[in-house]
């Protein structure tokens, strides 16, 4: 089948990367994906193919044992995966900013002590923001941590942690009023822990409890689960980057990747709708003819494919403009709302194009139906993304008068 959505420029290892992972996902994936969803099954035997791959190491640096490649060749491989199963690239996601941020803000041991293991598989990442009456308002963190001796003491509920269970580390973030003046800015009061824990729900560690895993419409077979910390103690040198108070800005500096990463997700669930659309259209027959020999459908198919080139083209422009070490948030957030508002409107035009058969479990357009509206919550909502667009687009048009 000729594909939509081809990248230029790409090297001959990247391109090489890339088909490893899309014969991968044609073989491993798809024909079980569904299956496990409606089981809500953890894939495991997927997630051990994709770790003998390399993939847990594909943006961590050589020195490090990953393969150091660049964020728009991550970007890429999370839209095959999508592709396949829009769960799976989730369990990577989590991995990787925890990786990127360890990248970015670790202290030399903290890089030296977690990334080998996180490149070879060894270590899962997870990561927290959110609690349960936070929302989109990040200043709004309760959790807190409060430093005795040569430890902290951490308090609060977390929520909505993607592979909150199979995870063995987690970066969190809680408040930290210590060393900082009374009225300072919220979120210069924040602080990112490293947190390690074993496997598994239950008390994982003392003091700290992942209750189990919650029940969801869609994205199944991925844990997401809540987080209790009840007098966690957490040794000072597991402070990400050693210093308290940088805990916002280095969870925003991973969102932009896992914003990308939101993005390429809803590129490779909307191909995948547009592959099973355009397939079922040219099987099924109404009056005397194929489906696809109709007008309307023909129209939905041209925009359906539009908006799948559309969105591919903007989320690898954020992928590059990442890489390049420039800032990024416009593109992202751009990437971001567009690529998931786009993915929901193919994969219901595939639905409608499939008929009465795609409100059938048998048929998998019916699981992308369940799956997609996560994208529009996930990395931040539309109206985050919008607020976060219109900022920038103002700071960089400001009126002079």
């Amino acid at each position: 089948m000729a594909r939509l959505a081809q990248t230029a420029g790409l090297t001959d290892i990247q391109q090489e990367i890339l088909s490893t992972v899309r014969d991968f996902v044609d073989k491993e994936i798809i024909p079980v994906a569904t299956e496990l969803e409606h089981r809500d099954e953890y894939p495991q035997q997927i997630v051990d193919g994709l770790k003998d791959l390399g993939l847990f190491g594909l943006m961590i640096p050589e020195e490090y044992g990953g393969l150091g490649e660049s964020l728009l060749t991550y970007a890429l491989c999370v839209e095959e995966i999508a592709r396949g199963w829009m769960s799976v690239s989730g369990i990577i996601n989590t991995h990787f900013i925890v990786a990127y941020m360890l990248k970015q803000h670790g202290t030399q041991e903290q890089k030296d002590h977690f990334l080998p293991r996180m490149a070879a598989g060894e270590v899962r990442g997870a990561f927290s923001m959110s609690e349960p009456a936070l929302g989109s308002d990040v200043s709004a963190i309760t959790s807190k941590a409060v430093k005795d001796g040569d430890e902290y003491v951490l308090n609060g509920q977390k929520m909505w942690l993607t592979n909150g269970g199979t995870s063995t580390l987690v970066a969190v973030l809680v408040r930290s009023d210590e060393g900082h003046a009374e009225g300072t800015a919220p979120h210069k009061s924040m602080t990112t822990f490293l947190v390690e824990k074993e496997p598994g729900f239950g008390e994982v560690r003392p003091g700290l409890t992942i209750p189990g895993k919650i029940d969801k419409m869609g994205y199944k077979g991925v844990d997401t689960t809540e987080l209790i910390m009840d007098d966690l103690r957490i040794p000072a040198n597991r402070v990400l980057g050693g210093v308290t108070g940088r805990g916002f800005y280095q969870m925003m500096d991973g969102v932009e990747v896992g914003r990308v990463n939101v993005a390429a997700r809803g590129c490779g669930v909307a191909q995948r709708a547009f592959e099973l659309g355009v397939s079922y259209a040219q099987q099924r027959h109404t009056f005397g003819k194929p489906i696809a020999q109709h007008q309307a459908i023909q129209f939905k198919l041209a925009e359906m494919g539009t908006k799948v080139e559309a969105a591919h083209a903007m989320m690898v422009s954020a992928a590059r403009k990442k890489d390049s070490g420039e800032r990024n948030d416009l593109e992202a957030g751009m990437a971001k709302y567009l690529a998931s508002e786009y993915c929901k409107e193919v994969v219901e035009d595939a639905f409608r194009i499939h008929g009465g058969y795609g409100f059938s479990k048998e048929y998998e357009i019916e699981r992308l139906y369940r799956e997609a509206p996560m994208l529009l919550i996930g990395e931040g909502t539309a109206e985050i993304q919008k607020m976060i667009i219109g900022r920038r687009l103002l700071e960089e048009y400001r009126f002079q008068g």
